[in-house]
């Protein structure tokens, strides 16, 4: 009888192995189609092994023998080695969770995340910045920070090019190593390339804006000839508030119809 249940711990023993074996080579066979610097967690695998558990300690086991990279708790990536260290992520991958929800687009990058691509600043930040309906309170992903801005328009993928526009001209005084000058001149040269159906957008989505932004886009927009669509902006406005913005009016020639000094 003894020998009997010794067998049958063996036996037992040995499918677990397998199972285990199975299991491993199925993450790594899956791992090695992703591409380099793909986020991802052990919900990737659920769908073909269903033992969570299983999963996060053969994962696990990979980040320690450096075949993958751990992120944060939960995540992690396929490691790019170059000759100057492994690289991280891109800021999407690394925030994708945050901006998309079951194929629905819920948040967008901006603010530290969009200034470098949109030539504002030379400069790239650790900070990653979500533009949400709903926002919450800032965390640590990895050696990131996480921080939310409000956005008060419904986020589409077509008007988040937009809505990044809105948000540099808002932070305009908070971008890093640029000054107001160069990043309004910048700023035009980005509207210029709009097409007049994106310029009647942006008008509109700038009434949910701080009247600042509105003055702002407004005296912007006036430069480039398109005084006629500015005037929803104007009408916004109250005509005895002020706005400072330092330097703006060495590059916009109408900052005294917009009230900014």
């Amino acid at each position: 009888m003894s020998s009997f249940f010794n067998n049958l711990l063996d036996n037992s023993l040995s499918l677990q192995k397998e199972y285990s074996m199975k299991t491993t080579e199925y993450i790594a066979f899956t791992i090695n189609r992703f591409p380099k610097g793909y986020v991802f967690t052990y919900e990737d695998f659920v769908t073909k092994v269903n033992k969570k558990e299983a999963i996060i300690k053969a994962l696990n086991r990979m980040a320690v023998s450096g075949k993958i990279t751990k992120l944060s708790k939960g995540k992690y990536y396929k490691p790019e080695k170059t000759v100057f260290g492994v690289l991280q992520p891109d800021q999407y991958q690394i925030v994708k969770d945050l901006l998309e929800q079951n194929g629905k687009t819920i948040g967008y990058l901006t603010g530290f995340s969009i200034y470098n691509q949109l030539g504002l600043t030379t400069q790239v930040s650790s900070t990653i910045q979500i533009g949400k309906n709903e926002i919450r309170s800032p965390f640590n992903r990895g050696r990131f920070k996480i921080s939310f801005i409000k956005q008060k328009n419904n986020i589409t993928k077509e008007n988040i090019p937009l809505l990044q526009i809105l948000d540099s001209i808002r932070y305009i005084k908070k971008i890093p190593d640029s000054t107001n000058e160069f990043v309004c001149k910048r700023l035009i040269t980005i509207l210029k390339d709009l097409k007049e159906k994106d310029i009647k957008t942006i008008v509109r989505l700038a009434q949910k804006y701080p009247p600042s932004t509105r003055a702002l886009l407004g005296a912007m927009l006036d430069e480039i000839g398109e005084i006629e669509l500015t005037k929803p902006l104007l009408k916004s406005l109250n005509p005895i508030t002020k706005y400072t913005i330092a330097d703006v009016n060495k590059v916009l020639s109408t900052t005294e119809k917009w009230n900014i000094k």
